[in-house]
């Protein structure tokens, strides 16, 4: 009797190995945080994998920083990976305030960066933790885009 329990507690946590790693690479990118995302909004981290949440947006934020918008003061120069849920543009991110600086965009399609550690704006600046402000703006106005 106790072999047979032993064989079945071993065969019950190898079972429950085999489900970790599979919840781990799902939480490998953005799909959970684009689910429960509000239609027609933005979304910053202050990780990858779009955990940490800065904040959120249906409007243009231009100094994350000013604290007097959707994005407060600490928010600026914080994000690692952002998502796009918006309905009819993309959006433009700055490196600067006032839409300054150089710009990376994150279309519709695309969905999200889930890192931002790769990118760099149109100036040659690293786009992680370098984010001030952000607009919405049609694909031709965007010459630089977030992968």
């Amino acid at each position: 009797m106790r072999k047979a329990f032993t064989v079945l507690t071993t065969a019950a946590v190898a079972s429950l190995g085999a489900l970790v790693p599979a919840t781990s690479a799902q939480a490998a990118d953005c799909s959970d945080a684009m689910a429960g995302a509000l239609s027609g909004y933005m979304y910053a981290y202050d990780s990858t994998n779009c955990s940490g949440h800065l904040g959120h947006a249906s409007g243009d934020d231009s100094n994350w920083g000013d604290s007097a918008l959707s994005f407060q003061g600490g928010d600026t120069n914080s994000a690692s990976s952002v998502l796009n849920n918006g309905n009819s543009y993309e959006v433009k991110f700055y490196n600067g305030t006032g839409g300054t600086g150089g710009h990376i965009c994150l279309s519709r399609s695309e969905g999200w960066a889930s890192s931002l550690l790769g990118d760099s704006f149109t100036t040659g600046v690293a786009a992680n933790n370098s984010i001030s402000g952000h607009a919405w703006a049609s694909a031709s106005n965007c010459s630089k885009w977030a992968v």
